[in-house]
């Protein structure tokens, strides 16, 4: 055997012994060093918040109508105070039903884990510690083991396990009963507020896979005729293509920015340079080109911009229709008893829902011979390269599916979520769950091999190896509950991070004192960012997952998981209140994909507990059989929901009473000006064009 070969069994014979001594003490010191490292970034925050309410409290000085969030005073510990006292009725009008049921999934997580931990250590952890303590020799176990199935042989005490994973399902199917009934009473209260039933979109249809012989409001108008609605129509309107409408606006709008940015520099400090601008057109690497006064410059091109883009807009009536349309409805009811009685059915190949919000639409641009304005632009390319291995998953991968969920025909934002929240989850439990495990046993079984090599073992001696592989599986998942509990540590300090935002702080800082600011720049900085609830959703519930997953095995990874549910809730609900909004309102749609994806959960940690016990107990004993029942009753439970609760979840079915004190509005009033166009029209139809914007010290140089 050669030297290299001998270095490498050494190896994984090394990793072997050390891995099972090294990995309490392990837990331990993460323990120890995230929660101090978590105390000082608390610290930082306390320190920072008051000095940097634009960063720290960014929606008192941007929110709409009455949704202005509480004064926060000067405190160490004020913060804490409004989020102790904001109750969940007022942060539905104040913060949206997507954020509140965000909140009310961590309120599930926490009190969930609370329970689920106090069960299991109290009583699973005496019973596999005074196990191991009596027949287990020191030298084949450390603390952590001591405290998880892992050694355990009696068949009582097995069986205890088993009782404790029927415990924790029917914990978990009453949680997830008490809380999706309070999000459809949450969404029947959104559905009757006055801010959804003024909404243009509530009580508008939206029609898809149109036929290409009825792409056109006469054609739209006969279909919803011939369906003998039970409520007419109001208004309707086919979608149109408008080709580079889109991309010339947007080529339009950086243009304002470049020409502020130059007039910011040269009106710096409220006087006028001592030399006009220049820039250099054309030209390669910064040798040749043309050089022309900046302002002239910017200004010319931004003439020849708005007669395009005033070009298109006239001729977009001619553009090629497309295969969705919108139909506005009298009533906001009408319009959701239509949508009900139509879900399912396809008219001529149609489907027929209720409409999105408009900005929650996204809008497919095919640009086929490019302008010839565009085609002459030279703009940078911008390049993020994410910095760590967790920003690439926990960014770019949703992001990167979300794009593969747009050319799987997602039409809206809220369904590119969903799509993500299924996706991403799939990938964190086969990547970081299944994988990681198979990884650990490949890794152990090539260690024996490697030691049998280097014994010159027989044919024999190689077979019994792999017969041992089924208990190296049991070892491995087991040895890794370990793992976990140093990956809840860092989840919750990566949740005390987002509170203190030091590095936002500190991009701040250097934006502000590096870059150009304009008004613009400034504006767009401080605006309160978008809440991602696809991206925090998947990783709440990956953590929920392995929780489960391990809470009738190790009982310390459901404890682990508690505190750091426990710790999210206070530090989202303050985000979500004083720092991030919701892209778009969708209603808490998220909650149905979340609430499959935790039922999911229970059927994972099922499937390990019957691989624990037939491995632990003998596939031949049958033993394993009772792990299986809960499988079935999660089942069962996850169609009865599906017959009560989906249809009251999704629409709102109004009484009588309702319908007849529902707001009508006339077909004279939907049909004048084209309002179902301007609303449900892409967005470069309508929008304004930007004008710069100056300093107010600037303007009066302006003239000269």
């Amino acid at each position: 055997m050669s030297d290299a070969q001998d270095a490498l069994t050494d190896l994984f014979e090394q990793y072997n012994e050390k891995l099972s001594n090294v990995m309490p003490q392990a837990v331990g010191y993460n323990v120890v060093l995230f929660s101090a490292i978590s105390l000082a970034t608390i610290f930082a925050f306390n320190l920072l918040r008051p000095r940097n309410k634009i960063i720290y409290e960014p929606k008192v000085k941007y929110y709409e109508g009455e949704k202005r969030p509480p004064r926060i005073k000067e405190g160490f510990f004020d913060w804490l105070s409004p989020l102790i006292h904001t109750k969940e009725p007022e942060l539905l009008e104040k913060i949206g039903l997507d954020a509140v049921a965000f909140l009310r999934f961590l309120r599930l997580m926490r009190w969930l884990f609370l329970g689920v931990a106090a069960l299991c250590c109290g009583i699973l952890i005496p019973i596999d510690f005074s196990f191991n303590s009596q027949h287990v020799q020191k030298n084949n176990r450390n603390f952590l083991n001591s405290l998880t199935i892992a050694n355990v042989g009696d068949q009582w005490r097995l069986f205890v396990h088993v009782a404790m994973s029927y415990i924790i399902t029917f914990m978990v199917m009453g949680f997830v009963w008490w809380h999706w009934r309070e999000m459809i009473r949450l969404r029947r209260q959104w559905f009757r507020s006055e801010e959804y039933n003024k909404a243009f979109y509530a009580r508008t249809l939206m029609i898809t896979r149109v036929p290409k012989k009825i792409q056109s409001d006469d054609g739209l108008k006969k279909l919803l005729q011939s369906i003998q609605m039970p409520y007419p129509t109001t208004a309707v309107h086919i979608g149109r293509s408008v080709g580079q409408l889109p991309d010339l606006i947007e080529y339009h709008n950086q243009t304002v920015r470049d020409l502020e940015t130059v007039l910011v520099r040269y009106l710096k400090g409220g006087k006028i340079g001592k030399t006009r601008p220049t820039i250099t057109v054309g030209g390669f690497l910064g040798i040749g080109g043309e050089r022309k006064d900046a302002i002239d410059f910017y200004t010319a091109k931004l003439r020849k911009m708005e007669g395009a883009v005033e070009e298109w807009r006239n001729k977009i009536d001619m553009s090629k229709a497309q295969n969705y349309g919108f139909a506005s409805m009298a009533a906001v009811p009408y319009a959701h008893i239509v949508a009900k009685t139509l879900a399912g059915k396809n008219p001529k190949g149609t489907i027929i829902t209720l409409a999105p919000n408009p900005k929650d639409i996204v809008r497919f641009l095919v640009s086929t011979y490019p302008h010839p304005l565009l085609e002459s632009a030279d703009r940078p390319l911008p390049c993020i390269l994410p910095p760590t291995v967790s920003a690439v998953f926990g960014y770019v991968l949703p992001i990167i599916m979300r794009k593969l969920s747009k050319y799987q025909g997602a039409l809206t934002r809220s369904r590119l979520d969903r799509a993500v929240v299924a996706r991403y989850f799939a990938f964190l439990i086969i990547s970081q769950l299944f994988i990681f495990s198979l990884i650990g046993v490949g890794f152990s079984t090539t260690a024996r091999v490697a030691g049998l090599i280097k014994k010159h073992a027989g044919v024999n001696e190689y077979l019994n190896e792999l017969k041992k592989l089924p208990g190296a599986i049991q070892s491995t998942y087991l040895e890794e509950s370990n793992y976990w509990l140093t990956y809840f540590p860092l989840r919750g300090f990566l949740a005390v991070f987002d509170l203190a935002q030091l590095v936002n702080v500190v991009w701040m800082s250097i934006k502000t004192r590096l870059f150009g600011r304009t008004p613009r720049d400034i504006r767009e900085w401080t605006q309160p960012p978008a809440f991602e609830f696809a991206v925090y959703f998947s990783n709440m519930l990956f953590m929920a997952a392995v929780s489960l997953v391990y809470a009738p095995l190790a009982p310390l990874v459901p404890l682990g998981a508690a505190v750091v549910f426990w710790v999210s809730s206070v530090v989202y609900k303050y985000q979500l209140m004083f720092v991030f909004v919701s892209k778009v309102e969708s209603g808490g749609r998220l909650w149905n994909p979340v609430m499959n994806r935790l039922l999911f959960s229970l059927l994972l940690m099922h499937a390990l507990m019957t691989l624990t016990i037939g491995l632990q107990m003998g596939w031949g004993t049958f033993y394993w059989v009772s792990a299986l029942p809960p499988m079935v009753i999660v089942i069962l439970f996850k169609l009865i929901f599906l017959r009560k609760f989906t249809d009251q979840f999704r629409w709102w079915i109004p009484s009588p009473d309702e319908i007849a004190a529902s707001k009508v509005h006339s077909e004279r009033a939907d049909s004048k000006g084209g309002r179902l166009a301007s609303r449900f029209g892409h967005p470069a139809l309508h929008s304004d064009l930007f004008t710069p914007m100056l300093h107010a010290k600037m303007m009066p140089l302006l003239p000269q």
